[in-house]
């Protein structure tokens, strides 16, 4: 059994940052991850690169001989990407034993998990080499400085869950940047019924029904919780990385460890 994040978020949520911080954090508390490079116009990392998919394809060079823009040569990357699963990653995740614990470095374009397939066979991919995996959608904090700019990011990410299937964790990324954190508070574990009330004294009363069913859609699929990550203190990441492990389940097959006890010396008092 092995064990995989798949860190997608908005470009600029701080992807990167987090596996880069993630690493650290696990090394320094003696745990093996390795991060994997899927966005194929990345340039510079600060963290350890396992697997690149710059060695099987890249952005500038998509650009270049295919005279496509960004965003077409990125999907254009990710469809060769998905066509070559079997062949290339499979050989790449071969140095890999069953119960590694792999992170993958997602591109920011919002469509790849939104409506376009590409991360879905992914997902269902790695599901077939034995692999549990969780999606952890990145948010910057100060995107959410308001109700508006909430209910954007949590459509987002609702759509990116819809589409994967996966066990799914939300992070607000760069709180160690927010100068209110009272602030945003209120959007981590929120009342909806007073966020919507909220909007709704700003906003003509004909949207008033439509705001009800987005609050109501997030009621449903459980969405309005976040988890705040301060990359400056090391039990945000810890914390963030145990409810992870616990939506796939990492550890659970593990032996309990169980320290030896000697009664005489136990009663000697």
């Amino acid at each position: 059994m092995g064990y995989a994040q798949l860190v997608i978020g908005p470009a600029g949520s701080g992807k990167s940052t987090y596996c880069y911080n993630l690493q650290q954090h696990c090394e320094s508390i003696g745990r093996s991850v390795h991060i994997v490079n899927l966005d194929p116009a990345a340039e510079d990392f600060k963290y350890s690169v396992a697997i690149d998919i710059r060695e099987l394809i890249s952005l500038e060079d998509v650009m270049d001989e295919l005279n496509l823009g960004p965003n077409g040569g990125l999907i254009y990357c990710m469809e060769h990407l998905e066509e070559n699963l079997e062949d290339w990653l499979a050989e790449q995740l071969e140095d890999y034993l069953d119960d590694d614990y792999l992170v993958f470095d997602c591109p920011g374009q919002i469509e790849l998990y939104s409506h376009i397939p590409v991360f879905r066979t992914f997902v269902d991919q790695l599901r077939r080499w034995n692999y549990n995996v969780c999606a952890v959608y990145l948010l910057d904090s100060q995107f959410v400085s308001d109700i508006t700019k909430y209910l954007s990011g949590c459509m987002a990410s609702l759509s990116a869950m819809v589409q994967l299937e996966l066990p799914h964790v939300n992070v607000l990324t760069k709180m160690d940047l927010v100068t209110n954190k009272k602030e945003i508070e209120k959007f981590l574990d929120p009342d909806t019924r007073l966020l919507i009330a909220d909007l709704n004294e700003h906003m003509a009363p004909r949207f008033a029904k439509l705001n009800k069913a987005l609050a109501e859609l997030l009621d449903d699929y459980n969405m309005v919780n976040f988890l705040p990550l301060d990359i400056k203190k090391e039990n945000s990441m810890q914390y963030i990385l145990s409810q992870i492990d616990n939506a796939i389940q990492f550890g659970e097959d593990a032996d309990v460890k169980i320290k030896d006890f000697d009664p005489e010396n136990g009663d000697s008092d």
